[in-house]
Formats: C-alpha cells, sequence, structure tokens
C-alpha cells in the first residue's frame, strides 16, 4: 500500500480511501491520476481517514471535471468554519485530457468512477477511471475465474509441499 523514500523513511502515498466495489461493478478501461481542490478542513479530514467514495462518481461539466457524492466527513475541530461533507469538488486534469473524457462519457454507456483518494508526497490526488458497467452474468462469470485461479493456487501449493 504504502512505499516508503528513500530520504525520509515516510510513505510516499498515504490511502485514505479506496473504492473496492469499483472493479466488481465495471470494467475499468482506463485510469488517470488527477488532483483535487479542497478546503483547509476537508485535508485535516482526509488525513484523519474520514472519507467514503463508495457512492461517489465525476461528471464533466462546462471544461471540469467535478466529484460528485464523495463524503469527507467533517473535521471535528474546524467549528464553523466547516465544510459540508457532500460537496462537489472540482478535479484538476490537463484539458486535453478533460475534453478525451468529456467525448468519451458523451458516447455512452461510460462513466467516470473514483477508485482511491491518497495523498501523495503531501499532495492529495484522487485516481479516476474511465469504466462500463457489468451486467449480471459479467459479474458471475469474474467470481467463476477468481474461484477457478483460488482452486489452481491451491493445488500448486499442495503439489509444491507433498
Amino acid at each position: 500500500m504504502a512505499k516508503p523514500t528513500k530520504k525520509q523513511g515516510k510513505p510516499a502515498e498515504l490511502l485514505v480511501a479506496q473504492n473496492r466495489a469499483a472493479s466488481y461493478n465495471y470494467h475499468l478501461l482506463e485510469k488517470l491520476e488527477a488532483g483535487m481542490v479542497l478546503l483547509g478542513t476537508e485535508v485535516k479530514s482526509l488525513r484523519e481517514g474520514k472519507a467514503n467514495i463508495r457512492d461517489a462518481y465525476a461528471v464533466v461539466r462546462a471544461g471540469a471535471v467535478w466529484l460528485l457524492n464523495a463524503h469527507i466527513g467533517e473535521y471535528l475541530p474546524g467549528g464553523m468554519r466547516n465544510h459540508t461533507p457532500l460537496r462537489p469538488r472540482k478535479l484538476l486534469l490537463h484539458k486535453l485530457e478533460i475534453e478525451k473524457l468529456d467525448r468519451k462519457t458523451d458516447q455512452g454507456g461510460l462513466t467516470l468512477i473514483p477508485l482511491r483518494i491518497y495523498f501523495k508526497d503531501g499532495t492529495a490526488k484522487c485516481e479516476i477511471a474511465l469504466a462500463q458497467g457489468k451486467k449480471k452474468w459479467d459479474r458471475r462469470q469474474t467470481e467463476k475465474d477468481k474461484e477457478a485461479k483460488r482452486e489452481v493456487g491451491e493445488a500448486m501449493r499442495q503439489f509444491r509441499h507433498r
């Protein structure tokens, strides 16, 4: 998860929130790393690990990418200057990347899903993926493939230990 750097011994990436259901519910086609525009209390709350992106998604509006429905809990010492937990947050990408994502999502059947929120060298980042929804039979096939892989691995371990 976290990779230590050579200089300080601190992790280069600190994982805050992860959407584990994304690969189960969607075919992940393309992944991108985006910066996030956050308020001070949101950054402090993220550092405490108070984030949930399970139901979150991203949209392209007016030439910008917005992260919607991502819950970042309130920072308790924030008092009256606290943020709204479900407010829309702007994601920072290059203009060409935004235009490409806009074209692909307008095409139909594709959506933008956040996979994880993390700190990379002290800066909050969001990994988003261009995704296509899986049908029920796709999910069943994925489960069958995982089970088959698990059985093969178990058989190999038993064979080696004889």
